[in-house]
């Protein structure tokens, strides 16, 4: 056989080694590059900065509402007033909608695992497991497959109405969004210079945020951001448990906070410290950990085996994910000051998969921890996921992770436009590392090239998207108007509900089920009646002496007690 017939041409080479280490078939550097310039002749990079929502496009508003179903009901409420807030915070909590919207959107077809919901609220700091603090991405319930194209509207049109909300000046505003365009297209195309691993163990540190926030700031600013960014060091499991438990007869247990947290003993009269364990929500979180253990490696097992629970409670989390079945659980170790926090959090469809066809993983928790794991250069230690069939036979996928450790976010109720500038260069620079771990980088940044085309087409979208935002926000808050949620009535609700237990009053879950009352008087018992004067008069000396802001609210509203009991007399 001649030299030239042994020798395997570079496709046919490729094609061998791609088998042989089980890898799929992919472009060279060069081939990369190639088609990423082919690109801008088929999806012009202008394109990208045009907005022109479709005839009988789908109302945002339906959207939302849609998402409410597989919801905890008497959250739900609580999701609209915080999506009320401004149109910053319904935008938070509009990741379907914009979803819906980009897909009617050119794109080039480079796909990379997408965050899904890159906002600028959804970059922070958090300890790594080497307890260095990094900038990164911190939310990834929507990450899934999807076009580098959507993450990227979705960051620089949450710059935009976010300096909206704040009332800075458009050329502050632009100069923001510019700036995260700019961040993203330059990170990118460093990355495209140099090796895999050299991208792959590439981050933002702390250290480089607040040199970048202090520049050219007076020496007051510069303290409020040293003080900021210092707090992310200090949130850790110690800290969460200081703030979130109390010490009861010598045991830890969750303090009630309702409506953000609410005590597993509090949601149901009947369970107690005796039989919380032998509960069935308690049975149910402890199968959650039970399952979650095993997608943990050996070694992380075994540090949690070296723990048990001692509480469970229900926590509202975040603007959008009000209302997913989310639990805070605080496990013991050696003794009560070596404690651990973990988040257990309800994982749903990626709003992400509707239009881009759905993720491999059979989990949706999985999905998460898995996407986490590609985007994030250094994840939580105790990151896993589970999946149970609740009592209803509904099966419900979860994940798991530390509730804190070293997470912090940006108030970005403080931030001045100039630091808004300097923070949305840097999510640039974040989304455009997870991009070059997951996606081509090489076609990617041949695709963005040297010039601002691209940056002005990404301030175009935002501007023209924060107009459709405001319209989406108008319309969702007339929708929802007559449903105003009372935050401070949930947590009387909550608190008389706790003290009624105490009493022994054998009400539903808690005292926001007295409501029921009004419209099915017959539900409402002999018991009930008898113990009428005894509870009033209780609750009325427990409100006196709590150190909560319920005597407060008692002295603002005298009948309440009186309303309250009368429902279930009549």
């Amino acid at each position: 056989m001649s030299e030239g017939a042994q020798r395997l041409t570079e496709a046919q080479r490729r094609e061998f080694l791609n088998r042989f280490i089980g890898q799929p078939d992919s472009k060279t550097k060069g081939e990369s590059k190639r088609y990423g310039k082919t690109l801008r002749k088929a999806v012009p990079r202008d394109v990208l900065g045009a907005w022109q929502p479709l005839v009988g496009r789908a109302s945002a508003t339906d959207l939302l509402l849609s998402q409410d179903e597989a919801r905890v009901k008497e959250l739900v409420p609580l999701r609209h007033v915080r999506m009320s807030a401004d149109p910053f915070a319904f935008f938070r909590g509009a990741a379907l909608v914009m979803a819906s919207d980009l897909s009617t959107l050119p794109t080039t077809g480079i796909e990379v695992m997408a965050a899904g919901d890159a906002h600028i609220a959804n970059f922070g700091l958090f300890l790594s497991p080497e307890r260095r603090t990094v900038f990164d991405l911190n939310d990834f319930d929507e990450c899934s497959r999807g076009p580098w194209e959507w993450d990227v509207a979705r960051l620089v049109a949450s710059i935009e109405i976010l300096g909206r909300t704040r009332g800075f000046s458009v050329k502050r505003r632009d100069e923001a969004v510019l700036a995260a365009a700019r961040g993203y297209r330059e990170r990118l195309r460093m990355f495209a210079k140099v090796g895999n691993l050299d991208v792959w163990y590439t981050h933002i540190d702390v250290d480089d945020i607040e040199e970048a926030l202090s520049v050219k700031v007076s020496k007051k600013e510069a303290k409020e951001i040293k003080k900021a960014l210092s707090r992310s060091k200090s949130k850790n499991n110690t800290r969460s448990t200081e703030r979130l438990t109390e010490c009861k007869n010598g045991h830890l247990r969750i303090v009630s906070r309702p409506p953000e947290i609410v005590p597993l003993r509090d949601m149901v009269p009947e369970v107690t410290e005796a039989n919380l364990l032998k509960h069935e929500m308690a049975r149910v979180v402890a199968a959650v950990l039970y399952t979650y253990r095993k997608t943990l490696s050996p070694e992380r097992q075994r540090l949690l085996e070296r723990y048990h629970g001692v509480d469970i409670a229900r926590k509202v989390v975040g603007v959008g994910s009000v209302g997913t079945r989310a639990w805070i659980v605080v496990l013991q170790g050696a003794d009560q000051d070596d404690s651990l926090v973990l988040q257990v959090k309800e994982a749903d469809e990626s709003v992400l998969e509707r239009f881009c066809g759905k993720a491999p993983q059979k989990n949706h928790g999985q999905r998460v921890v898995e996407g986490q794991h590609a985007i994030q250069t250094s994840s939580d230690v105790f990151l896993g996921w589970t999946r149970l069939v609740d009592a209803s036979g509904k099966t419900r996928d979860y994940y798991v992770r530390q509730l804190w450790d070293g997470k912090a976010h940006l108030n970005f109720d403080l931030v001045t436009a100039q630091d808004l500038t300097k923070i949305a260069y840097a999510c640039g620079e974040v989304l455009a590392h997870a991009h070059a771990r997951t996606g081509d980088r090489f076609a990617i940044a041949s695709y963005l090239g040297k010039s601002d085309i691209f940056d002005r087409a990404c301030l175009s979208f935002a501007k023209r998207y924060a107009d459709q935002n405001e319209a989406d926000y108008k319309e969702f808050c007339s929708r929802v108007k007559g449903e105003e949620v009372d935050e401070e009535r949930i947590m009387l609700d909550e608190e008389l509900a706790r003290w009624a237990k105490s009493a022994k009053l054998p009400l539903r879950n808690h005292f926001a089920s007295v409501r029921l009352a009004e419209t099915e008087p017959h539900k409402v018992g002999d018991q009930m009646r008898a113990m009428v004067g005894e509870v009033k008069e209780e609750v009325r000396e427990k409100a006196k002496e709590a150190a909560t802001p319920v005597e407060g609210l008692l002295n603002k509203d005298e009948s309440l007690i009186q309303r309250i009991v009368t429902n279930h007399m009549d």
